[in-house]
């Protein structure tokens, strides 16, 4: 099921947030902020701490394009819990600036579709926009860890093309030329190009 264009399954769950047991709600963060909800196999592995705390480490990046992140996987919040409490240099997650979810249920893995038949999820992102519709999202294999720069990135294409009504062409990055969505004035983007002036 491809969620893109269509609204994103709110949710409300359990949560560790700065080291507390809360309740994370999707729509607490819609009509205010985008969101990037991200969901990871298991607590204690190998590739998911190197993610979790590369999302911690950018955070302000995030927060500086009015984003909020929440990771999520099917752990409970006590093993959530655990894990940000053993060190980092112990394969822990240390201090997170951002929620961790405990879809123990799995309803929230099921609605977005990222659920495995063993219980756990696959690597996938999402970006969600202010009105709560999903923008992005990316699937793939739970042995390659996600790129944050490249979230990042598309974060940045979709704030831009929103505010400028343009559309961003491939390797797209803050600053590079984008293109009009017109038949004539596209040509202007490929007539420089060509040139070789981008």
């Amino acid at each position: 099921m491809v969620l893109v264009g269509k609204k994103a399954p709110d949710f409300t769950a359990d949560a560790v947030v700065n080291k507390e047991f809360k309740k994370v709600s999707l729509n607490n963060y819609m009509g205010k902020k985008w969101v990037i909800l991200f969901f990871y196999p298991l607590d204690f592995t190998f590739v998911c701490p190197t993610e979790i705390t590369s999302f911690s480490d950018s955070y302000d990046e995030f927060k500086n394009r009015n984003t909020e992140i929440l990771g999520a996987s099917t752990d409970s919040i006590y093993s959530h819990l655990a894990w940000i409490n053993t060190p980092r240099s112990e394969g822990g997650l240390g201090d997170l600036k951002y929620p961790l979810i405990s879809d123990f249920n799995k309803k929230i893995s099921e609605a977005y579709d990222v659920i495995l038949p063993e219980g756990m999820t696959l690597r996938a992102t999402f970006i969600i926009d202010p009105e709560g519709f999903v923008q992005y999202e990316l699937v793939h294999s739970n042995d390659i860890g996600r790129n944050i720069n490249e979230v990042l990135r598309n974060l940045d294409a979709l704030q831009f093309i929103r505010k400028h009504g343009v559309v961003c062409p491939a390797n797209w990055t803050p600053g590079k030329d984008t293109m009009t969505p017109d038949p004539i004035k596209k040509l202007e983007f490929f007539k420089k190009h060509i040139e070789g002036h981008i």
